[in-house]
């Protein structure tokens, strides 16, 4: 089957055969992994890519993950060779990485003996070791600090994990026994992917499964550029601000488009910072592809052939491009919102009908651990008003897209109590179309532990469009068993002791529009 003889009802079905794989694999990791912050949470990616390493499918997982994920299989095309029954890992954000946390798992797919396809997921492992529980220590400042580092590797050979990369990576971790399970569930997830895409080769022939796919990158890649093409030519720039303390660091960004292709380029942003908080250059490029499909059509396929007509220019040694040996594990979760905001900011201009106003622009990162548990999860808040709706509230925005984790599981593994949890009222921004509210979030710890946060927006607040008002600003505060409070900066790890409590309050979105008085 030659790529035109690919008609439209042949391509929609492939089209849905491959993300009903993507989706399948994320099942089998969540049904299958130990940790509640896979379990439940659902912090984690998967998708299917080309035996070139292009991206050809993702489930509806985190943007943050699926954007870079191409860059984790790359690293592994570039060292190895392909062989059935292998399995590669990374973590290092330098080598296909984002954060240490997050473990990248890939494995080739073999049909006839023919290489045809790479699967991959990823998840965010609680605890890889580092100098603070749950490996965000907020004073590092070089990428050693916050964990074990693998560097692409055989992780698993003829059914069994290979001893040079399980032993160090699990002996990492203040918690193995997890990060065995997780690791068996990534595992599992991607066989199952090994299996569908093989039968399916093997059943519709492999000249036609590669007319397919080249078929249905092309179509990707024209409906992006036809979408570009519907947007007004010219640049567009945006910068908006990190906070390091009571320091700022500027991230600009001109929106280049011409026709149907467009360029981000990042020239003037700041240099990367002695603090955790650099992004990676996979990081910025997941934030690209995320903003210009909020600005376009999300109905067009997600895989690398709607990326082609996309480029960009990110300075190496800048707070969006950081080069070795930075620390980087904020740089994922909190530099990546603002990156999402700049752009987006950018492309309100070009599409003022499409961009909502700032979300909450943070992922507000909880981290609580010792030596016997480890503790991760993101707090929502306020979605940014829509041009043609109020912004939702308590809901996970821009590049992370995971679940709440309920306090019943949070209480059956976990030594402390969610004490509060409820919206932050008011805490959205006014306009034609309010922005939503953030959460107010309490926790009561019941052991010693060490508490790490990892926030942003807590001196800046989200912005409104359009004449619509910022969302209120987060807040942190530590409430000593003994009655005193202290309101905590953005970024911090401090001790805890039993009967303290922590109250996370998190920013609402932007308002849309100037407010009806």
């Amino acid at each position: 089957m030659s790529r035109a003889a690919v008609d439209a009802i042949t391509l929609e079905v492939a089209r849905n055969r491959f993300s009903a794989v993507a989706d399948e694999m994320g099942s089998v990791l969540r049904r299958t992994a130990l940790s509640p912050n896979i379990k439940e949470r659902a912090d984690c990616s998967a998708a299917v890519f080309t035996a070139a390493g292009e991206m050809l499918a993702q489930a509806e997982h985190i943007p943050v993950h699926l954007g870079s994920m191409p860059e984790s299989v790359a690293a592994c095309l570039a060292r190895f060779d392909p062989h059935p029954g292998v399995q590669y890992a990374v973590n290092d954000p330098f080598h296909g990485g984002t954060h240490l946390n997050d473990l990248t798992l890939v494995a080739p797919v073999f049909a006839g003996g023919e290489h045809v396809a790479w699967v991959a997921n990823r998840a965010h492992h609680a605890d890889v070791g580092g100098e603070a529980p749950g490996s965000m220590p907020a004073h590092a400042t070089r990428l050693e600090q916050e964990g074990h580092i693998v560097s692409p590797t055989v992780a698993r050979r003829d059914d069994a994990w290979q001893d040079e990369f399980v032993g160090p990576f699990v002996a990492a971790s203040r918690t193995p026994w997890e990060r065995r399970g997780d690791l068996d569930a990534q595992m599992g997830s991607n066989a199952v992917a090994v299996r569908r895409l093989s039968e399916l080769v093997e059943r519709e022939g492999l000249a036609d499964y590669r007319a397919v796919t080249e078929a249905l990158l092309g179509y990707g890649e024209r409906r992006m550029e036809a979408a570009l093409a519907e947007l007004p030519d010219g640049a567009f720039a945006f910068e908006d601000l990190m906070e390091l303390g009571e320091q700022d660091i500027a991230i600009r960004a001109t929106v280049r488009i011409d026709g149907g292709s467009l360029q981000a380029d990042f020239g003037g942003s700041d240099p990367q910072v002695p603090a955790n908080f650099n992004a990676v250059e996979a990081v910025t490029r997941s934030c690209l592809y995320y903003a210009v499909r909020v600005a376009t059509d999300p109905t067009i396929p997600a895989n690398g052939g709607c990326y082609r007509p996309l480029s960009l220019s990110a300075p190496a040694g800048s707070i969006v491009n950081a080069q070795p040996p930075a620390a980087v594990a904020a740089g994922n979760v909190e530099t990546s919102q603002r990156i999402a905001d700049v752009l987006l900011g950018a492309l309100a201009h070009a599409a003022p009908e499409r961009v909502p106003a700032a979300s909450q622009g943070t992922m507000n990162n909880v981290l609580i651990g010792n030596e016997d548990f480890a503790y991760y999860e993101t707090v929502a808040g306020g979605q940014g008003a829509r041009p043609s709706r109020d912004g939702c509230s308590g809901i996970q925005t821009g590049m992370t897209n995971t679940q709440n984790t309920p306090i019943e599981a949070l209480h059956a593994h976990y030594p402390f109590r969610v004490t509060g949890y409820t919206l932050r009222r008011g805490s959205g921004g006014a306009g034609a179309h309010r922005g939503g509210d953030g959460i107010r979030r309490e926790i009561r710890f019941e052991v010693p532990a060490t508490l790490t946060l990892m926030g942003e927006r807590r001196r800046h607040a989200p912005w409104g469009l359009a004449g619509g008002e910022p969302g209120a600003l987060g807040e942190d505060w530590l409430v000593r068993a003994g009655g005193s409070a202290e309101r905590l900066p953005g970024k911090v790890t401090v001790g805890v002791e039993p009967g303290d409590r922590l109250i996370v309050l998190t920013p609402g979105g932007g308002g849309w529009g100037s407010p009806k008085r």
